[in-house]
């Protein structure tokens, strides 16, 4: 009898019912990732096996629970790209609250005193100081935003200015959503890695990431020795602090993708898993 297991006929119907509708979902996912395994250049180029029933159950048994999402990469592999395209296929459903982004770059520290007293980026670097390791982030203010966020708490993220290496505590209000996307360097490093209910690594060949990132750092006003001396510094601090991260990630994401095809298939997911009937 259902009584000797403690449960009621509501509660083993409900149950049965909630492992239906996983298994639905679990299939329409696995189909999608299917049909992106035969693309030439296909978004997933790794997922741990749990990741796609882990999603489900979430999405399934935590209905008014806040899934944070943590993508993090090395300088200029796609990161934002991802994110921002993701968001365009979110934001396809009118409902509010469905997503907020946290971004990385937001909390890098106010260093903007010492870039004055070196007159310049190349002898800021000529010092010693680098841009690229976790010390030079708040990620322990990152991390209390994200925690206030998964309670349902609004919060007021700073706003970070790369040229002038200002930081700006009076940024923007984020409020509390369904999803939470949190993308950075340093958002899987150790310390952080632990409040992300999925940890995805966005992997683009050196030779790519090279070029996009000296596009970027001529748009912030670094060029020539500048340049090259913190590339220098960006190739060897993602060996100590952001490649190790792609070993504990679920998903490995495919930087070289399109735009166009983010938007497809992040909305094919997201439309999966809206029109599941729950």
């Amino acid at each position: 009898m259902l009584s000797d297991f403690g449960l009621t006929s509501y509660d083993y119907y409900s149950s049965r019912r909630d492992m239906e509708i996983i298994s639905t979902i679990v299939d329409a996912l696995n189909k999608i990732l299917e049909e992106d395994k035969k693309e030439e250049q296909p978004l997933f180029l790794k997922i741990s096996d749990s990741l796609i029933m882990d999603i489900a159950r979430k999405v399934v048994q935590d209905k008014k629970k806040t899934f944070l999402i943590g993508i993090t990469g090395e300088s200029a592999s796609g990161k934002t790209v991802f994110v921002d395209n993701t968001i365009k296929a979110c934001v396809k459903d009118k409902t509010q609250g469905i997503y907020t982004v946290i971004r990385c770059d937001d909390y890098y520290k106010d260093t903007s005193k010492e870039l004055r007293e070196a007159g310049s980026y190349e002898a800021l670097f000529k010092t010693g100081f680098s841009f690229d390791t976790p010390d030079v982030i708040d990620l322990n203010l990152m991390k209390n935003h994200l925690v206030a966020l998964k309670e349902g708490l609004t919060i007021k993220s700073p706003r970070y200015d790369f040229v002038t290496c200002e930081s700006n505590p009076d940024g923007e209000e984020k409020t509390p959503a369904k999803v939470i996307l949190t993308e950075g360097l340093y958002v899987l490093n150790e310390g952080v890695r632990d409040i992300m209910d999925v940890k995805v690594y966005v992997f683009t060949p050196l030779e790519v990431i090279k070029e996009r990132w000296y596009k970027r750092a001529k748009e912030r006003g670094k060029e020539g020795a500048a340049a090259d001396m913190q590339f220098a510094d960006v190739n060897r601090t993602a060996q100590l602090y952001i490649r190790p991260t792609y070993e504990i990630a679920d998903a490995i994401i495919n930087g070289m993708v399109s735009q166009e095809y983010i938007q497809d298939i992040t909305d094919r997911i997201f439309k999966t898993l809206r029109d599941i009937e729950y």
